[in-house]
């Protein structure tokens, strides 16, 4: 990656996330207390495992996701480009970062044009739910989703990250009826992520009821974006106190069971703290539709097409493995099976 710019935030950001210890600490995402119970008689053949799926009406050659990352600089839009490249060959869906700058600054917009290179797979465009209180409205929420060429859109959640950012905006008062008015006035559906803390089966059902189709959980046990910031502070009192929230947040698992219990239909994704695919086929064995890896594929998305290209096929290698190995052939079985238990 090339020296960081004064004021490319973006950039900033995929430096520190790739060269310094940004994870979580003192909490995971709770993947390893579950375990699946081997099947030594499947009864299925390994090469008629379907990973193929279906969310808010788009199918899928598989239930995996490249969770929204970056854009907004030269350099970051490359990455979103080889993102895009990939997961339209492999038949992932495709999240690109906060499209706000390009809102704000037309000539950013090429960075998330990522649609020529993806014309098959769902696309979802994203903007800070935040951004709702400073000027924001439904026309940019619908210009971000022109420039990304997306199916659909979400918004972020991240007051813990805005109040260590040097930049950030605080304002999170009244939001939710900001949200439920994009939901309305958009024609295009609208969901609503954390960036890596969690979201709660209480704050999931307000979501749902304001008309939100689906979650993304973005749980704890991935990146910590009070990590992120630390590493950008200015003065010393904000840096040493985003170290208290290094072990801040709901577990990912947790988070996908308690959505899933308030909403048995409501679109959701699984994401946060994701490394393999036995980390997928756990989360969609607790209720997930749809599961986001992040920060584990950025290094091999910076480093080559053939690199990323690798990680996701591993990826999906582990995610029919693990399903052959409890017997289940299509990704409706692995939902409803009994195999995965609580350690």
């Amino acid at each position: 990656m090339p020296k960081t710019p004064t004021g490319e935030r973006k950039i900033e950001h995929v430096r520190l996330c790739l060269a310094e210890e940004v994870g979580a600490s003192g909490i995971t995402a709770g993947f390893e207390q579950y375990r699946f119970r081997h099947s030594a008689l499947p009864e299925i053949n390994y090469d008629e495992v379907n990973i193929q799926t279906s969310f808010l009406g788009a199918s899928l050659r598989t239930p995996l996701l490249i969770s929204s990352m970056t854009g907004g600089s030269k350099s970051t839009g490359a990455i979103n480009a080889r993102l895009a490249e990939v997961a339209e060959r492999r038949g992932w869906a495709l999240g690109v970062g906060s499209v706000r700058a390009a809102v704000e600054q037309e000539d950013l917009a090429y960075t998330f044009h990522v649609r020529d290179k993806a014309p098959n797979i769902p696309i979802i465009a994203n903007l800070g739910a935040v951004q709702l209180n400073y000027g924001f409205g439904s026309k940019d929420c619908l210009r971000a989703v022109e420039i990304a060429g997306a199916d659909m859109l979400v918004l972020h959640l991240n007051g813990l990250q805005e109040v260590f950012q040097p930049e950030g905006n605080t304002n999170f008062g009244g939001l939710l009826s900001a949200i439920k008015q994009v939901c309305r006035e958009l024609s295009v559906p609208v969901g609503v992520k954390e960036v890596g803390w969690g979201i709660d089966g209480e704050t999931a059902s307000r979501l749902y009821d304001a008309g939100v189709s689906f979650i993304d959980v973005a749980g704890a046990g991935g990146t910590s974006w009070s990590q992120v910031e630390k590493f950008r502070a200015h003065d010393e009192v904000r840096r040493v106190a985003a170290e208290a929230f290094a072990g801040w947040g709901i577990p990912t698992v947790e988070c996908i069971t308690e959505v899933r219990g308030v909403s048995p239909h409501g679109g959701l994704i699984g994401s946060g703290g994701l490394n393999s695919g036995v980390d997928a086929a756990k989360a969609l064995a607790l209720g997930a539709d749809l599961v986001g890896f992040g920060r584990s594929l950025l290094a091999a998305a910076v480093q080559s097409e053939e690199a990323l290209d690798a990680t996701l096929a591993r990826v999906e290698l582990e995610l029919r493995t693990a399903m052959f190995g409890i017997g289940v052939a299509d990704i409706s079985g692995l939902r409803s099976t009994k195999r995965l238990v609580k350690i």
